[in-house]
């Protein structure tokens, strides 16, 4: 997203990150728990409160993302039991999606708000398209199939049970894999996971341009 200097677009990011991350982890679950698993509600996780889905060292990172423009931030993850679950490997895939779908319609009320909002204040209209953008980020962010990110939840949902097995095991080594590949993944002087999620954060974006009559990059 760049590096913000204002101080206003430093609040409107951090209160669009805020929201974003606390739904996208109340998401999965509440859907862990439709679907049959209480793990998560017994530990105060279905619940909108912000604290109780903020990870300190990932809580740091996010300032570094907001005042910086780089870096890797993440909420606390969700313990899900997949053996609780309704259809057990595609329940665990539909809990996973929960969260970018969420920050999907998330972006889709704040767009339909910018777009039907009359004489908004200017504050208001940059917490908006902050709130827009970021839940774009958060969404095709997590689309992307490598641990410890619900796109690869997803992926495992639909594979055949010896994937299933064999790349399951890869999720402990999740955040590891991750980080590495942020910091020191890249081809051809390009990031693999930019390239992996930007195609999707684009077309989402373009997509919002339409509904909103107003250029989301």
């Amino acid at each position: 997203m760049g590096i913000l200097q204002r101080p206003d677009e430093l609040v409107a990011v951090l209160i669009a990150f805020l929201i974003g991350i606390t739904v996208h982890e109340c998401a999965h679950a509440w859907t862990a728990l439709r679907l049959g698993d209480d793990t998560a509600q017994r530990l105060g996780r279905v619940t909108l409160n912000p604290l109780a889905h903020l990870d300190p060292i990932g809580t740091i990172g996010l300032l570094l993302i907001i005042v910086f423009g780089f870096g890797i931030g993440w909420g606390r993850p969700v313990p899900v039991n997949p053996a609780r679950l309704r259809w057990h490997q595609r329940g665990m895939a539909l809990v996973a999606l929960a969260g970018p779908v969420s920050n999907i319609l998330l972006a889709l009320l704040g767009a339909l708000v910018l777009r039907f909002g009359v004489s908004l204040p200017t504050f208001a209209a940059l917490v908006l398209h902050a709130f827009i953008q970021v839940n774009l980020l958060l969404a095709s962010f997590n689309l992307i199939p490598i641990p410890p990110l619900d796109g690869l939840k997803i992926l495992l949902g639909i594979l055949p049970r010896f994937w299933y097995l064999q790349l399951a095991a890869l999720e402990r080594y999740g955040l590891a894999i991750l980080i590495l590949l942020i910091a020191f993944g890249s081809f051809g002087g390009s990031s693999i996971v930019a390239a992996m999620y930007l195609p999707v954060f684009r077309t989402l974006a373009s997509v919002f341009t339409l509904v909103t009559g107003q250029p989301m990059l």
